[in-house]
Order: C-alpha cells, then structure tokens, then sequence
C-alpha cells in the first residue's frame, strides 16, 4: 500500500463515505507475508509496507530464485495493487510473468518485467530521469535503469551511445541535458562519461560503471574507479552493473525536489 492510498483512504473516512471498519478491513494486513512451499519454511518474506517507508513497492530479484518462487511471490504483490516489479529476469521467468499477468509490460534488453499498478504513470508532478549511455555496450545496464524508474512513476528520456569517444554527439543534446532534473549517466571502458555530464549540468548525476570494455576494464573495475575518482564533485556511484540501484537512487532525489515525501 503507498502513502497515497493511505492518506485517500483516511481522508475518505474523514469524509464519512468509507466506514472505520472498511478501513481498518484495508489496512489490516501483515506487513510481512511469509510464503512457503506446503510445510517447508518460508522461502520469501515479503514486504508489504516497504512503499509507505521508501516511496516504491518491494522489487524482486529473480537469479537465485525458481520461476515458480518468482510468480508466488508477484501474485502476494500483484494482490495488494501496488504493481509488481522483476528484476534480471531472464526468459523463462519472463514467459512464466507474461502468463500469469497479461497486462504486464516486458523490456527485454533491461531484463526486467512490470506489471503497474492503480496509479497512473507516469507522474506529472516528477522531473525528468534522463537516462544516458556511453555506448551501445551499456545498453542492458541503462535499459535496467529506464524501465525501473519508469515503473517507478517518474518520466524518462533516454540519450544513447554518446560516449566521450564522439564528445560531439553528448555536446548536441544540451536540451535533452538541461531539462534533467537527475541524470543516469551508464558507461564502462573507462567510465569517463558521468565525470563530463556533472561538469555540465546541475542536476544530480548518478553514476553506473558497467562490465562492458577490453580485459583491462576488469569487469567494470576500472570504470568504478574512474568514477569514485571523479574530479566533478558531488557524483553518485553505484556498483558494476546496478542500473536498478541507480534508478532508485534518482527516484528518491526526483521526489525530493518534487517536495514529495
């Protein structure tokens, strides 16, 4: 349940047309809902109230997890109407979803799967994430991050493969830069493309080092560094590969500047 139903439903027996006991029917819930598989121990505790901390529903991360888990764990969400949202899913899990949630919403290369939930998106009240690419490389990574802040509510452009190889081709999209209100900025090789984005806009700019690069990159190592290291001060970096982590990092910083809560 998000903050904004909460306070629609305590403002609606405020107003007399939802009764207390409705009310307190809707708001009865656990928290937590264990789920196990017949008398096993629970396999997945799911976080019902995580929107009303954080601003977003629990997110599943599907490696590690069987597709069966995956699905039983979307229909304990799906049942709250908060919408659902699967991260790394590969494809089987992806058929599995698209199965059991016909209106769900399958991006491909960011490996992720969203069914919404009541609330329309995106949110008119948010800035724009401007989600930024070095390379073609990245693709999967910045993917990850578009459609996670995306399913998020806020509004979202993207500006690819304008690495620092071609300088050029970022210099020519100072519109799409300036109308930022957080910038993603996703690269690997040697990760130089979130330092010149923060030495041109004012917006937050969290930084993404990707595994993409020759065998010196060691896996997005060196891009982490690079980043880390950067000499425009107030960069935000996040781990190899995180585009979902460096989406909720600019989700929070939109809503703060939208004085959300």
């Amino acid at each position: 349940m998000t903050r904004e139903r909460v306070l629609d439903l305590l403002e609606a027996v405020a107003a007399g047309t939802v009764g207390a006991s409705e009310a307190l029917r809707q708001l009865a819930w656990l928290p937590i809902e264990p789920l196990a598989d017949g008398d096993s121990p629970p396999f997945a505790r799911v976080d019902h109230h995580r929107a009303l901390r954080v601003g977003h529903p629990e997110v599943v991360y599907c490696p590690g997890k069987s597709v069966g888990q995956v699905v039983e764990i979307c229909r304990s969400l799906a049942a709250r109407e908060v919408g659902v949202l699967a991260t790394r899913a590969g494809p089987e899990v992806c058929r599995a979803l698209e199965t059991e949630f016909p209106g769900c919403r399958v991006n491909e290369p960011g490996r992720v799967v969203h069914l919404p939930g009541p609330e329309p998106d995106p949110d008119d009240d948010l800035g724009v994430i401007l989600v930024a690419s070095g390379g073609t490389a990245d693709l999967p990574v910045a993917e990850e991050a578009a459609a996670t802040a995306q399913a998020f509510g806020n509004p979202v452009d993207r500006l690819y493969d304008v690495g620092v190889a071609g300088l050029h081709r970022l210099l020519g999209a100072s519109e799409a830069l300036s109308r930022a209100s957080v910038v993603i900025a996703v690269a690997g090789m040697e990760g130089a493309l979130p330092s010149v984005i923060a030495g041109l806009v004012a917006a937050p700019v969290v930084a993404v080092p990707t595994s993409a690069g020759y065998g010196a990159s060691f896996g997005g190592i060196a891009a982490l560094l690079a980043m880390l290291n950067s000499c425009a001060a107030g960069l935000t970096v996040v781990n190899i590969d995180n585009g979902y982590g460096a989406a909720c990092a600019a989700h929070r910083m939109n809503r703060r500047q939208a004085g959300r809560a």
